[in-house]
């Protein structure tokens, strides 16, 4: 019969030869689904570390422009801060340390405030990508779901 040569057995059937051509056809399914549970999860974290390095490129070509115009602004405030007091001294004729004393207080004012707000935005940041830590949650998540052991049984 064609269906015997094939292993299929017939319905209602219950041969030993056609339980045992059944059992490697289902060893190699599921043997392929680990497969790619395996590729899945490699090219997620290919991702996951593509899209690290991306962000970290950025984040260093950001910090040279801006640490270079941090140290420009340094220097253009310490300029601007001895001609204020400068003119301080010279136009209200105070004395050199009271004005040196109110530009300084003035520019601490100033630099705490900025420094609040840059802190509170740095705190909003989220230097990881979203995306691919949520995709690899899931693919873990299901992975081992809540009715399954560790060692792969069932509960």
């Amino acid at each position: 019969m064609v269906t015997q040569r094939l292993g299929v057995s017939e319905p209602g059937a219950t041969s030993a030869q056609g339980e045992l051509a059944h059992e490697p056809g289902m060893t190699r399914l599921v043997g392929g689904i680990i497969d790619d549970l395996q590729e899945l999860f490699k090219a997620q974290l290919e991702l996951f570390q593509a899209e690290i390095q991306d962000d970290v490129r950025r984040t260093k070509e950001a910090s040279v422009i801006l640490a270079a115009g941090g140290l420009i602004l340094l220097l253009g405030g310490i300029f601007l801060g001895l001609m204020c007091v400068h003119l301080l001294n010279e136009r209200l004729e105070l004395p050199m340390w009271s004005s040196f004393a109110i530009v300084g207080g003035a520019m601490s004012v100033l630099g705490m405030a900025l420094y609040l707000w840059g802190q509170e935005k740095f705190s909003s940041f989220n230097p990881l990508p979203d995306k691919s830590v949520a995709v690899l949650k899931e693919a873990f998540n299901g992975r081992f779901r809540s009715d399954q052991k560790t060692d792969g049984s069932t509960a």
